[in-house]
């Protein structure tokens, strides 16, 4: 048989499996990419490539030894089974991670668990005030570590510190972490536009690859975003340098001005954001038309 035969017979073969597929058979293809690619990215923020070697340096060994080395097949047979019940134990913070990302997605069908959404203008307050504070504390090198809780709840984290009830304030913030106060080592953390605890103790980071410069404030708030959808803002003590981690990754050296967008961005809804944007173009625009109007009406 020549290539022309076989590439033939392969062509052929490819348009009846092409025509045997039907809809569910292609959403199957679909899921099963999905996830491989999920896994791909897990291993690869996981820095697990050498746990998944041996997982598949495993398998074939399993796969060689059936039928010809009982002994061999049995101990892999058994360290299969109880090695899937060690990887849900090793990758257990990263299966949380997907799940809380399948959870907080926008589906429909999703939404009769989502939390009412919070007044807007309380938001807003909350943002302003952060902002505020972040920048007096940013000019005197005052340490601060700000949570804000979005869809995935902290109340774990919340337990670890000193609860509270109150209304987000510059002033509160600063006196909080003021490097005397007996709270101003931990993190505050903001739900719904309110100050719900301070001196709470949040994980640290476990990338390796992490800058040597970056102190245990903000490996915290950095392993914060890591565990959970918040948004966290640190101020550097050391430089005054302030700071956003969200999804692990951090952003540094940032403006008040700059906070603010990105806070609003993170924390308000994305719909309203656009609608606030379109009204100040409308705005700019009907005031770049009246300028020139009345512009026109003074030439003549």
């Amino acid at each position: 048989m020549d290539v022309t035969e076989v590439l033939t017979n392969l062509a052929y073969r490819l348009r009846n499996f092409a025509m045997s597929l039907q809809l569910w058979d292609v959403l199957d293809i679909l899921i099963i990419a999905y996830l491989i690619y999920r896994l791909l990215l897990v291993v690869r923020k996981t820095n697990s490539s050498r746990l998944i070697k041996g997982v598949l340096v495993v398998i074939v060994a399993l796969w060689l030894s059936t039928d010809r080395m009982p002994t061999l097949y049995f101990v892999l047979n058994k360290i299969v089974e109880w090695g899937i019940v060690a990887l849900l134990v090793l990758f257990q913070p990263e299966i949380r991670r997907v799940l809380e990302q399948v959870g907080s997605s926008r589906l429909p069908f999703l939404q009769i668990f989502s939390k009412p959404q919070v007044d807007r203008h309380i938001i807003e307050g909350a943002i302003s005030q952060t902002v505020s504070a972040c920048g007096d504390m940013s000019k005197s090198r005052t340490g601060a570590l700000i949570v804000f809780e979005r869809h995935n709840q902290l109340d774990e984290h919340l337990r670890s510190g000193t609860k509270l009830d109150a209304e987000v304030s510059s002033e509160l913030l600063k006196n909080i972490f003021f490097v005397k106060a007996p709270m101003h080592d931990g993190a505050v953390l903001i739900r719904e536009g309110r100050v719900l605890g301070a001196g709470c103790m949040l994980p640290l980071s476990k990338n390796v690859n992490l800058s040597r410069d970056l102190g245990m404030r903000h490996r915290a708030g950095i392993g914060m975003s890591e565990n959970s959808d918040a948004v966290v803002v640190l101020v550097s003590e050391e430089t005054g340098s302030i700071s956003v981690a969200v999804g692990g990754m951090l952003k540094r050296h940032l403006m008040t001005e700059t906070l603010e967008q990105l806070l609003r961005n993170e924390l308000l809804p994305q719909e309203e954001v656009d609608e606030e944007k379109g009204k100040r173009r409308k705005s700019l625009t009907s005031l770049l038309a009246k300028e020139k109007k009345d512009g026109g009406k003074a030439d003549e």
